[in-house]
């Protein structure tokens, strides 16, 4: 895509086979996503930072199940969150983390619509 720029190539450190910890940190993250409403609220973060108010009306969950999520996501360092005046703007950690959410969506849209299977 013009103006856009290529994600950068993933490191050596990146390719090589995982060890326990990598394995157990993994299933952690996975578990974390578990739950429908945490990963909406990741999808919704994958798209860009947020308050709990818009969190909270863009999924449709309760307020405090938002903040009891978001409280989680921060805990386990999938999320981070700065002060902007009283409100506290949630962000993503990193970029694997939004490409696992949105492949994982799109994994999921192929199989509820029946689309074919791509590489």
């Amino acid at each position: 895509m013009p103006g856009r720029e290529q994600a950068p190539v993933a490191t050596e450190g990146h390719r090589r086979a995982p060890g326990a910890e990598q394995l157990h940190t993994a299933s952690s993250v996975f578990a974390l996503l578990a739950d429908p409403t945490r990963l909406h609220l990741l999808w919704l973060l994958a798209e860009g930072e947020a308050d709990v108010t818009a969190l909270t009306a863009a999924s449709g969950a309760a307020r405090t199940a938002v903040s009891q999520h978001l409280a989680k996501l921060r805990l386990a360092g999938l999320v981070h969150a700065r002060r902007e005046g009283r409100h506290a703007v949630y962000a993503l950690t990193d970029g694997h983390l939004r490409r696992l959410v949105v492949e994982a969506l799109s994994h999921a849209d192929h199989q509820v619509t029946g689309e074919p299977w791509h590489a």
